[in-house]
């Protein structure tokens, strides 16, 4: 069974590691889609802080996924169309592109089981939590 996962992966915490590792745990398979800097922005408001090719590295590094791929720009269900994965694992905060996303997929011909994997610690492991600590003077 394939598994995929999604996220921007900016600051990698223990709150990444804890829901890759759980989303593998669901499958024989992990491929982890990391945003392109352009969606980061559109979903989010700003840019990242470090760019994409950065952060594939990084979630690279982390050894938890068996595949490590940039998303698209266009269309951010096509790399779920071209992957086939029989189950996506959402974080417990990601929120943009999962409203009816069981149905979007439907529509496209694609039965895929959805699980939100909880948070860890998310008031110590969240990237904007670690971002404004790193930053405080």
């Amino acid at each position: 069974m394939k598994v995929m996962a999604f996220g921007t992966f900016d600051v990698i915490h223990p709150g990444h590691s804890f829901y890759l590792k759980r989303a593998k745990k669901l499958g024989k398979e992990l491929v982890v889609v990391v945003g392109r800097d352009l969606t980061v922005k559109k979903v989010k408001g700003r840019m990242p802080q470090h760019m994409e090719q950065r952060r594939l590295s990084d979630v690279k590094k982390m050894e938890i996924a068996d595949k490590v791929i940039l998303g698209y720009l266009s269309d951010q269900l096509r790399i779920v169309e071209e992957e086939k994965p029989d189950t996506i694992a959402l974080g417990y905060d990601q929120r943009a592109f999962t409203e009816d996303l069981f149905k979007k997929l439907k529509e496209r011909g694609l039965l895929v089981d959805i699980v939100r994997i909880p948070s860890y610690k998310p008031s110590v492991n969240k990237s904007s939590i670690i971002k404004k600590k790193k930053f405080k003077f």
